[in-house]
């Protein structure tokens, strides 16, 4: 899940910025947007992502059942 989350977040992040560079300067508010969404995660462990991924059934590949807050990997 986290890796997801990564991925997307740095897909977003460099497609705004070439969206910024090619096009208007505009495009910087989706990346400050993202960064911002990283940074409160890291402290309330509320990711906006994680929740729409897992209503799209993407859970932890490691075990079947989700065990409470974040990864179910972690132990």
């Amino acid at each position: 899940m986290e890796r997801i989350i990564r991925a997307f977040a740095g897909t977003v992040i460099l497609i705004s910025l070439l969206l910024s560079h090619y096009y208007t300067h505009r495009w910087l508010w989706l990346t400050a947007f993202v960064g911002f969404n990283l940074l409160q995660s890291s402290f309330t462990k509320f990711c906006p992502l994680e929740i729409i991924l897992k209503k799209f059934g993407k859970s932890c590949p490691c075990c079947s059942e989700d065990k409470g807050e974040g990864s179910c990997c972690k132990k």
